[in-house]
């Protein structure tokens, strides 16, 4: 019933304030004369609440003190209070003061003046509390309302229990806080107590019968973790807010609380990244993205945005997602250029124009084919699209004197088992013996005066990101919506897992530190456990595994391997100035014969000659050993032409 009462009118709560500053006047000559009706000069104070009702209702009118919702009374309403009450008494005080100047008595005793403002400050904040709290009971009255405790008592806890508090449609009412900091510890919040956390470890969430956890602080994914495992074996519910800026107008929505995610956390620390160093290098140059509309793509173009780019060209084949690509970036970045460019990098004559035309000064090589069963059954394309793309983009970045060539590769390319882990490892392999051959000429081209300037090719290698084309993340979201089952491979798979903007962060550092010729990779963390990951995603859903939603393993597809690896057994890395970012050491290539081989291996893949294809892999990549695939036959047979 309460909840349909109609918010009142300014005018009632303006003639109200009014009404309670002349009683607090009237209350205040009461006390001044001690509670002796018969002292007090009637006359005097008869003109004395005229006077005053004149100057309150200027000073409420002026302040708009009557303004606010008293049901919402916040911090803000008791300060505009406070000041509409020192004016009106101050005017008085002054008005004293001029008469006592001029040998005049005073038009109201000074000691009446401060009686009354304390009063009238008094009563008017009461009443407004008053009102709040009472609509806040009510609303607490539902019975079937649950008990929340919000983990963080700092200034986006507190805004969101009163957001909780006033929203009559939110069905929650706040029971405790939960907080690190030993110093709030059972001090209280509008009423609610602060515990610390081990508190809550300890049985606090049985003897407040919590049944939902919201977490509305910055914590560490490490903490994070403990408390949703905590809250996931007491089945409490784990709620969550999304960071400040995207609050809406500053403030908390109830609407905006939401079921905490798998992302969450799979988080890890923030990277810090020398964004000097990168804006120095890539502030008024044209940079070009392949793969501009994929996952990682799109990222590394929002991210280059930040270091004023002359132009950030989009390259991609598929039109739809690049054309979204476009016309978000324009709504962000009215400050950058950005130029779609559609075509395939397997096709030289249209990246030609490309390079003629726009003419960039940094690469960035994201486009690829990257499905691992797709290539194992297509590996002719695997090879035209990752090996002979980048063979084309590399060839044309060294005749049109790009700067920096940085390529995206894959952890898969180490002792890889699948055709699209190979042709990764396959491009890896040609990037840098062209690096290493340009170096050459250079250094001959110096010992004979003449200075030349050489494309740094630089190669980045991570895992699995989440959110990206193909993550595990929303095909296991979507069977959970659709009531399972669940799929997994096998029950031992693990995998590493980094987020797309951290993943594209340490690409671009990599980018900057590279001076030609590196591999880098990236510390993922520890590898997860798929299946692990699988369970926790039906926890978080309220479900219960294997009970309400089924876990089926289905066996590893074509060319999956069980561990994902960043180094091969021949590698070991060397240190940079990022704690996160390592160099692999790798072996060197003759340009030569790696050119010869990968033309001999574009021919097998433009004929369609898939077998000569994979043939030809393994020849490239001795270490590539086919695994739950058709071509392991073939390493069988390479073993005994051995």
């Amino acid at each position: 019933m309460f909840n349909r009462i109609n918010i009142v009118p300014r005018w009632i709560i303006f003639s109200l304030d009014l009404i309670i500053c002349l009683f607090s006047l009237g209350f205040a000559y009461f006390i001044r004369f001690n509670l002796d009706i018969n002292q007090i000069n009637l006359p005097e104070l008869s003109r004395n609440l005229l006077i005053f009702s004149l100057i309150n209702s200027t000073v409420f009118y002026g302040l708009k003190s009557y303004a606010g919702i008293i049901r919402y009374t916040s911090a803000q309403d008791s300060f505009r209070i406070l000041i509409a009450i020192v004016v009106s008494n101050a005017l008085f005080f002054i008005t004293n003061l001029i008469l006592i100047a001029f040998y005049r008595d005073p038009i109201i005793s000074n000691a009446v003046l401060i009686i009354n403002g304390l009063c009238s400050f008094l009563l008017l904040i009461t009443y407004r509390v008053l009102v709040k709290y009472f609509f806040i009971y009510i609303k607490n009255l539902r019975i079937d309302k649950r008990s929340v405790i919000i983990y963080g008592a700092g200034e986006m806890g507190v805004a969101l229990k009163r957001t909780l508090d006033h929203d009559s449609k939110v069905n929650m009412r706040v029971t405790a806080f939960l907080d690190d900091d030993e110093r709030k510890t059972g001090k209280g919040i509008d009423g609610v107590r602060i515990y610390h956390p081990s508190g809550f470890y300890k049985g606090l969430n049985e003897q407040l019968e919590i049944t939902d956890l919201l977490i509305a602080a910055n914590i560490s994914p490490q903490k994070k973790n403990e408390i949703v495992d905590f809250c996931l074996e007491h089945n409490i519910k784990v709620l969550t807010l999304p960071t400040s800026p995207v609050w809406v107008d500053g403030h908390i929505n109830a609407r905006q609380i939401q079921d905490i995610k798998i992302e969450d956390l799979l988080e890890r620390e923030p990277i810090e990244i020398h964004n000097e160093i990168i804006s120095d290098q890539l502030r008024g140059k044209r940079v070009l993205v392949t793969g501009a509309a994929g996952s990682i793509g799109s990222e590394i173009v929002r991210q280059l945005s930040r270091f004023s780019p002359q132009m950030i060209i989009l390259n991609d084949q598929s039109e739809t997602p690049l054309h979204e690509l476009q016309l978000e970036l324009q709504d962000r970045n009215l400050k950058n250029v950005f130029y779609a460019f559609i075509g395939d990098v397997r096709d030289e004559a249209r990246m030609e124009t490309l390079f003629q035309s726009l003419k960039p000064h940094y690469v960035y090589h994201a486009a690829a084919y990257k499905h691992v069963p797709l290539m194992e059954h297509n590996p002719s394309e695997a090879i035209r699209a990752n090996v002979m793309g980048t063979k084309i983009l590399a060839g044309l970045a060294v005749k049109h004197q790009v700067m920096k060539f940085v390529m995206i590769s894959t952890d898969k390319a180490v002792n890889p088992t699948n055709v699209m882990g190979a042709s990764k490892r396959i491009a890896e392999i040609y990037v840098q013996s062209l690096f290493h051959s340009l170096q050459k000429s250079a250094e001959t081209s110096n010992l004979n005066g003449k200075e030349k300037t050489i494309t740094k090719f630089i190669t980045t290698r991570f895992g699995n990101v989440l959110g990206s084309n193909g993550s595990v993340i929303p095909r296991f979201k979507a069977q959970i919506q659709a009531g399972g089952p669940i799929t997994v491979t096998h029950p031992d798979i693990t995998r590493y897992f980094m987020t797309i903007p951290e993943a594209c962060r340490l690409v671009l550092e990599a980018g900057s530190m590279g001076h030609g010729g590196e591999i880098f990779i990236f510390d993922m963390g520890k590898s997860v456990k798929i299946v692990e990951l699988a369970k926790k995603m039906i926890r978080l859903s309220g479900l219960i595994p294997n009970q309400d939603i089924a876990i089926e393993f289905t066996g590893l597809r074509p060319g999956e391997k069980l561990y994902e690896e960043l180094l091969n057994d021949t590698e070991n890395t060397l240190p940079t100035h990022h704690e996160k970012i390592m160099i692999a050491k790798t072996r060197e290539y003759d340009f030569d014969y790696v050119n010869k081989q990968i033309e001999d291996l574009i021919q097998f893949s433009c004929k369609s000659k898939d077998r000569q294809v994979v043939v030809k892999m393994k020849e490239i990549v001795p270490e590539y050993k086919s695994n739950n695939s058709v071509y392991e036959a073939l390493d069988f047979q390479l073993t005994e032409d051995k």
